[in-house]
């Protein structure tokens, strides 16, 4: 099983992490913020990746420093889990639907961290998150788990299916990437042998 475990503490956060690749889509999410919260069960149920997350974070300032450094304790994980990646499919799309939206998520799991986010948002808060949360949670979760990520809402009305398209589209093309081809589960997928 391809699991790692992150404990991440700081003046204005306490997370802990835990995730299994390898998994069924479990999920036991407490952040502090309710969509927060519904959008990493999605994430976790739609990639079949076990998540435990346990954030306490100063949301008597703010929601930033909670959405940005759970995003790192994730990716960290997630970049854990998968070791030298040998054997991994490496990349993953999906497009995905929900009512009048459609979102597009494109992911390689190169080691060169990057984000392309073109996502809007017509309010500022979908029950209590900030809705500019969201680009800065993809960011964090790229750049710690080390993906080049493309997130583009191709279509869409409700900011609710907005925000959850994306992190559904990331799920089910996470799910794709980490996956081990068996066609090559002994090999690292990249002709520098390293990723």
């Amino acid at each position: 099983m391809r699991t790692a475990t992150i404990s991440r503490s700081t003046s204005e956060t306490s997370i802990d992490v835990t995730v299994n690749l390898d998994g069924t889509g479990v999920y036991d999410v407490s952040t502090g913020i309710g969509f927060f919260d519904h959008m990493l069960e999605q994430l976790s149920r739609h990639s079949l990746i076990d998540l435990d997350v346990k954030t306490i974070g100063d949301l008597h300032i703010d929601q930033h420093h909670t959405v940005e450094d759970t995003g790192i304790a994730i990716g960290e994980a997630v970049a854990k889990a998968l070791g030298d990646k040998r054997g991994i499919r490496r990349y993953g799309d999906a497009l995905s639907p929900m009512d009048e939206t459609l979102t597009r998520v494109a992911l390689d799991i190169s080691g060169r961290p990057y984000l392309v986010f073109k996502t809007e948002f017509s309010q500022k808060k979908l029950g209590e998150m900030d809705t500019e949360m969201f680009e800065h949670w993809f960011h964090s979760f790229a750049q710690a788990a080390g993906i080049t990520l493309h997130v583009e809402t191709l279509y869409g009305q409700n900011n609710h299916h907005i925000a959850e398209a994306a992190f559904k589209g990331l799920a089910r093309a996470l799910r794709t990437a980490v996956e081990i081809d068996p066609r090559k589960a002994d090999a690292i997928p990249s002709t520098k042998g390293m990723l």
